[in-house]
């Protein structure tokens, strides 16, 4: 990863690409049997992960997602167990934002602006989840003001929970790969556990128009197919 001089510019420059994506994509959409599979898949990850830290009673947990969206990550946390009102977003994107107010309840705090200024840093937040929001940063300095922003929000004992991918996308130059080396760089003072899981889109896409049960035996036979990390990082 090669850093860039000036991160201030970074919140623009992931508006503009994510302004070149196609809204509604039909790749992500829950009607399409990979991207169903894929998502079924991170719940199950994450239930057995909360179930290993001894989170039995997630309703009692404070959640700040960091790039929130339009909210979907949000409504699939109150669906898992998950107080409203103890569950909180952060999204860059106005419009975004807005969806996210529609569709949630009002006891969820959703902020729009920049996390890096409007995360709390009193270390009042048991989880701080992002999800496939660092391979969007294309600059190494913002990525770590990000990191840090987050960091400071935990709670001793709790920790940032991540989703994301690792490997380049050679079709999409607005995306690159954190490979698991450039999360523990990104918080040097966490321990990180970490679980490779969902099946390469692309192939996963492949296999699901010929049989859907396909993605499941190509992830379960060739691990090597995973391009995502599910990864907990724990503060001491």
């Amino acid at each position: 990863m090669s850093p860039h001089n000036d991160d201030s510019a970074e919140p623009e420059s992931v508006r503009e690409r994510y302004a070149r994506r196609l809204a509604n994509d039909p790749r992500y959409s829950l009607l399409n049997p990979a991207a169903l599979r894929a998502w079924q898949e991170r719940q199950r990850a994450m239930l057995a992960l909360f179930k290993r830290l001894g989170r039995a009673d997630l309703s009692a947990l404070k959640l700040l997602e960091v790039g929130s969206g339009s909210g979907g990550n949000l409504i699939e946390l109150v669906m898992l167990g998950f107080a409203p009102a103890h569950l909180a977003g952060i999204e860059l994107l106005p419009e975004r934002h807005a969806i996210a107010r529609a569709r949630l309840p009002e006891s969820v705090r959703l902020m729009q602006g920049d996390a890096t200024a409007l995360a709390p840093r009193d270390a009042s937040v048991d989880i701080v989840l992002q999800s496939t929001v660092f391979s969007s940063l294309l600059d190494d300095a913002f990525q770590q003001r990000l990191a840090d922003a987050m960091w400071a929000a935990v709670k001793p004992g709790g920790g940032v929970l991540w989703y994301d991918f690792t490997v380049d996308n050679p079709r999409n130059p607005d995306v690159r790969g954190v490979p698991l080396a450039r999360v523990r760089e990104l918080f040097p003072a966490g321990r990180v556990q970490a679980r490779r899981i969902t099946l390469a889109p692309p192939i996963a896409r492949a296999a699901c128009r010929v049989h859907p049960a396909l993605y499941t035996l190509l992830n379960n036979t060739l691990p090597l197919l995973r391009t995502h990390v599910l990864a907990w990082i724990a503060k001491p």
